[in-house]
């Protein structure tokens, strides 16, 4: 086991609420541990392109408020090649770095776990992404600032949607997982939750329309995961149903990179700074090739390779409730 006396952080892939607090609670461990760190601009491309800088406690004072991350993200095509990663642990080595944290989501710690594979090269991984689709932690970072940004917006939706007599669909972020869709539609009352991991069909959904309209609902949402197949995108859905409803004012609304923004929540917040703490204080005992976690209110570890390849589960007991509060 090397004795660790500096650590690098970046942030990788999608940016998330929280990754600007994770980087605080890096930071300042080390300070308080008495070791380095280095900040690494622009994720993996910075680690290529030799984008170091010392960072210590007034390097991140302000933002543990600030979603995104000061550090800037990037997606690295260098970093998928043999060449690129060679340039990488160059770089690592000539600033005498001993481990790497990675905050971001499962391609940026398929890149870790590879490169700490191929170099020996210790890696931590901080989980940041908002569509919390990464086995081992119950949340991932800013996925519950993501569910009160989504809940807020469609909110707002529903006093259009009622003051109009509207069908809206709101399309929220969740290429591969529902929790946004569910856990949100749940939270506002939706009609219907379209995920990747139920397929009701445009018939069930038609039915359950009918239904709604023949009690007297004069507006409804529907809450769409981008990542469900009820139609070949949410247009074509809403275009399917409308053909159903000739009377029926339809809308679709998709809310997009909002998702991805705004400061963190409190929940957020107390979560990046104990996974940051957690993360440098494991790489100091001589763990790597880990996952920081978050499970029945324990900080926890996970090999990467079963973050990355285990599935995250949709809680069957979350499907019964928004059955019955469709009713």
């Amino acid at each position: 086991m090397i004795k660790v006396t500096k650590i690098a952080v970046l942030t990788s892939g999608g940016d998330s609420p929280g990754m600007n607090t994770a980087l605080r609670a890096v930071v300042r461990t080390c300070a308080y541990n008495k070791i380095d760190c280095i900040g690494i601009s622009r994720g993996y491309q910075g680690l290529i392109n030799d984008n170091f800088k010392p960072l210590n406690t007034r390097s991140v004072r302000g933002i543990i408020n600030r979603g995104g991350t000061f550090l800037f993200s990037a997606r690295s095509n260098a970093f998928k090649t043999k060449e690129g990663r060679v340039r990488a642990y160059e770089n690592l080595i000539k600033h005498k770095v001993d481990a790497l944290i990675v905050i971001g989501g499962d391609g940026s710690f398929t890149g870790g776990l590879i490169f700490q594979n191929e170099f020996n090269f210790p890696v931590i991984g901080i989980p940041g992404t908002i569509d919390n689709d990464l086995y081992g932690t119950s949340h991932t970072l800013g996925y519950d600032t993501a569910l009160n940004t989504v809940m807020e917006a469609i909110d707002k939706i529903r006093d259009t949607a009622i003051s109009h007599d509207r069908l809206f669909f709101v399309e929220v972020m969740g290429r591969d997982a529902g929790h946004i869709a569910l856990n949100s539609g749940i939270a506002v009352g939706a009609q219907e939750i379209l995920i990747p991991e139920e397929n009701v069909g445009i018939e069930e959904l038609i039915d359950s329309l009918k239904k709604s309209k023949k009690a007297g609902k004069t507006s409804s949402i529907v809450v769409v995961a981008e990542g469900d197949r009820t139609g070949e995108n949410v247009f074509e859905l809403a275009k399917s149903v409308e053909i159903e409803f000739p009377n029926y004012e339809i809308r679709v609304s998709v809310l997009g990179h909002m998702q991805r923004g705004g400061s963190p929540s409190c929940f957020d917040r107390v979560l990046a700074s104990r996974m940051g703490v957690k993360a440098v204080e494991s790489l100091l005992k001589g763990d790597s090739g880990k996952m920081i976690g978050f499970e029945n209110g324990n900080i926890k570890l996970t090999p990467l390779a079963t973050a990355i390849k285990g599935k995250t589960k949709i809680d069957p007991e979350l499907i019964k409730v928004s059955q019955i509060m469709n009713t």
